[in-house]
Order: structure tokens, then C-alpha cells, then sequence
């Protein structure tokens, strides 16, 4: 299983829910779509029995010290961040606006996104889009995250509330 979160903005509340959630389910890869906004959420990652791939998001402006509390956690890059795992391709940003570009740029299976803080699921072109929605709450109220099943390709947008 891999977890899927985006847009937590400080909120160590949700953050640690979230945390337990992707334990729970047994992720082995956890990626955070961006807007941490301080580095002191990174840390709160730390709990957690997956490591994290990441890309800043733009409300990420401290981001030598995302880049320090990401040390031994997992990566963090500038979008686009592309990896393989599970035997499946990735792409990962924060913004909505380039996501056309990236899906006509870089042949992925999986594309995550966040920025909106409005959770998608949806198959575009033989790849599967995922925005989480807000983990933090702070702009329109829902909290939630995603989880993503590789070997069925199928993600399911989750409370954390």
C-alpha cells in the first residue's frame, strides 16, 4: 500500500492521523505532493514505518530547512519528481497547471498532484491521477488522504477526521 498526502500546512493534528493511518495500513512508501509550509511538519514523518518522497510545494518557502528535516526520512525535490516503485512509474508535483504538460512529458503510471485541496481520483489516458485533497483543513474544511493499492492500481480518498 502507499500513502498519499498533500496540503497539511502545519497541521500536526492531521499530520499524526494521517501518520497512523498509512502505518496502519502498512504502506511502504508514503508521497507528500507538497505545502508542508515549516519544516517542523516534515518531522512529524519521522513516525512513520515508510520513507517519504516529496516535492516542495508553493507555500514551501523555508526550503533548506524541509531539505535538513528530510535527512534520513526519504527525499524531497523540486516538482517534477519522477521514481519507480512497486514496479510503477511516478510522477509527482504540487501545482495543478503543468499536470497536462507532465502527462504528455513523462509517460507515468501513477500522477500525483495537489495545490487544489480538492481530492481526485480519476484515469486520464492509461494513467491514474490522484490528488489526496487537503490533509490540513484549513481551506475548505475536509480533511483527507489517499491510499493507493499497486498491484490493483485503485485509490481511495479517506477522512482523517
Amino acid at each position: 500500500m502507499i500513502g498519499i498526502i498533500s496540503d497539511t500546512h502545519d497541521n500536526l493534528t492531521l499530520v499524526r492521523r494521517a501518520v497512523r493511518l498509512f502505518n496502519d495500513a502498512g504502506c511502504d512508501l508514503v508521497v507528500h505532493a507538497g505545502d508542508f509550509v515549516a519544516p517542523f511538519t516534515a518531522r512529524e514523518l519521522r513516525e512513520l514505518a515508510a520513507p517519504v518522497k516529496a516535492v516542495f510545494g508553493n507555500c514551501d518557502g523555508e526550503k533548506t530547512g524541509l531539505l535538513k528535516a528530510f535527512e534520513g526520512l526519504g527525499e524531497i525535490k523540486e516538482a517534477p519528481h519522477l521514481f519507480s516503485h512497486a514496479g510503477l512509474r511516478f510522477v509527482v508535483c504540487h501545482l495543478d497547471g503543468p499536470v497536462e504538460r507532465y502527462l504528455a512529458s513523462n509517460p507515468c503510471d501513477v500522477l500525483v498532484f495537489g495545490h487544489t485541496h480538492r481530492p481526485l481520483v480519476e484515469r486520464r489516458n492509461g494513467t491514474l491521477l490522484i490528488n489526496p485533497g487537503e490533509a490540513g483543513g484549513w481551506l475548505g474544511g475536509r480533511c483527507t488522504a489517499a491510499l493507493l493499492d499497486p498491484e490493483t492500481l485503485e485509490a481511495t480518498i479517506l477522512p482523517l477526521e
